[in-house]
Order: C-alpha cells, then structure tokens, then sequence
C-alpha cells in the first residue's frame, strides 16, 4: 500500500458503545481475505472498546456490495492509522433485519439508485437512526439516481427535510479543514481527468451532502451525491495521480470527518 502522508493525532473518544459484538459468521457475513491490507491489534484489554464500519446489506438492493471489501477494509486501516481512534480491524457486513444492527451505530449503504427498502426494513431503520444510529449514503451520480435515492429517504423519514448542507457545518471542519465539497470520481475517470478536467458522470457535475436530523438536531444521515468516496478508499493504491489528487486530499479527509461528527454527536 502507498503510504498516507497525512497524520493527526486526536482524542480518543469512548468508543464502547460503537462495537459491534458477536462476531460469529452467524451474526454477520465477516470477510476474512484482507486483500493485503495490513492487520493491526487493539489493546486486548479492550477488546470491544472500538470503532468499526459496517456496511448495510439490505434485501433488494443489487448494488450493496460496490467496493467491497477493499474501501472498507483501506478506511478502517486509514483511520487506525491517522487518528488515535481505536478501530476494529474487520469490517462487517449486516442486514437491516439482523438484531445486531441495534450495535452498530455507524452504517454506510451506495449506489443507492438501486435500493428498495422493504416496509419491515424502513420501521426497523427508522428506529435504529432516531435512536442513535448513523447513515452514510454514497456513489450515486446524476438526476434520475438522486430521485430514488431522494424517494427512498422520503419513505425512511416522510416528516423530516432533506437539508443541504453548507461548508460551515462541522462535519466539513471538525477535523480537516475541507474548503471545497469533494467529488472523487471512479479510477478511470479519476485519472482521465488530469487531461479532461472532468471528474463526474452521468450528469451528475456538481457534488451535493445533504443530512436528515433528529428533533434535538442531530445529523442521522449522511447523504454524499455526486461523489465516490468509497472509491477513493478502494482504488488508493492503483493509480499515484489518483491517489494523490482524489484518495489522499478528498476521499479520507471526508471520511474521517464525517466518522468523528458522528462519533461525537
């Protein structure tokens, strides 16, 4: 892997309440394979008192598995590496259905152009953000994937606004100073664009966040349009160019923002 010439040392945050326990394949789908990406330990003493990402695996969603395991397996990496957080080294994968995902705090879900969430899995989810959860939607581009991805959160939370959010929300300043709304593109396209300038696809030019929040004003959702910042986790190590302009200065200073904003609030 390339090295990542960013660091920062922050707070350790107490974590405990971010573990996802019960690691038996049974209770989740575990990927094992690392694909090279280093493994590391927590503090034995600790065991559960970790950070870990978990993707979300719902019942009709064909796309759910974009970038998997590489982004997830590079992120965690990453933010074990950058800050002081303690990060599980395995990633998960868990079905909205699975009674786990009452210990999963923090989910990320993509390509959401294809997601059709099942009435039983829009009560459960519901439940899970208003008490406490975290939704992380990414890499979805262009007007007809943001009205379905815009009609899906509208049945997930039908009384609560879709806001935009502007640069001055901490979730773009909490830990890096982010000046510009990223958009990291796919690695082709990525690296073309040293020549084209172009880092967007299917219309989709201008990168939009967005957040749906909770009635004390806490950001539940997470809503990154126009933008891949999964694969700048993924692809960070097959292109110089693009790890530099996209992986390195876009891709993980945004995710790490946005795990600390929740983390913290």
């Amino acid at each position: 892997m390339n090295r990542f010439t960013i660091l920062i040392s922050l707070l350790t945050f107490g974590c405990g309440i971010w573990t996802a326990q019960g690691q038996s394949s049974s209770d989740y789908t575990l990927y094992r394979d690392r694909a090279g990406v280093d493994e590391w330990e927590n503090d034995p003493r600790f065991p559960q008192d970790t950070f870990r990402f978990v993707r979300l695996r719902p019942e009709d969603h064909r796309d759910w598995y974009i970038d998997y395991p590489g982004s997830d397996l590079n992120f965690s990496f990453r933010l074990q590496q950058m800050t002081s957080i303690r990060v599980d080294p395995d990633p998960i994968v868990v079905s909205i259905l699975d009674p786990k995902l009452r210990e999963c705090p923090f989910l990320y879900t993509l390509e959401t152009h294809t997601l059709n969430l099942l009435d039983e899995e829009i009560v459960v989810l519901r439940d899970h953000l208003l008490n406490g959860g975290f939704l992380m939607i990414d890499d979805f581009w262009g007007p007809s994937a943001w009205r379905h991805t815009h009609d899906e959160l509208k049945r997930l939370f039908p009384d609560r606004p879709i806001r935009e959010l502007s640069l001055d929300h901490p979730v773009f300043n909490i830990v890096f100073q982010i000046k510009e709304k990223p958009q990291v593109p796919g690695l082709g396209i990525g690296i073309e664009s040293q020549f084209t300038g172009r880092t967007w696809t299917h219309g989709g030019k201008d990168p939009n966040f967005y957040g749906i929040f909770d009635d004390a004003g806490r950001m539940m959702v997470i809503v990154c349009r126009n933008t891949d910042l999964g694969d700048g986790w993924e692809c960070e190590g097959d292109d110089p160019y693009y790890f530099k302009e996209f992986s390195e200065k876009k891709a993980y200073p945004m995710g790490v923002n946005i795990i600390v904003y929740a983390m913290t609030h």
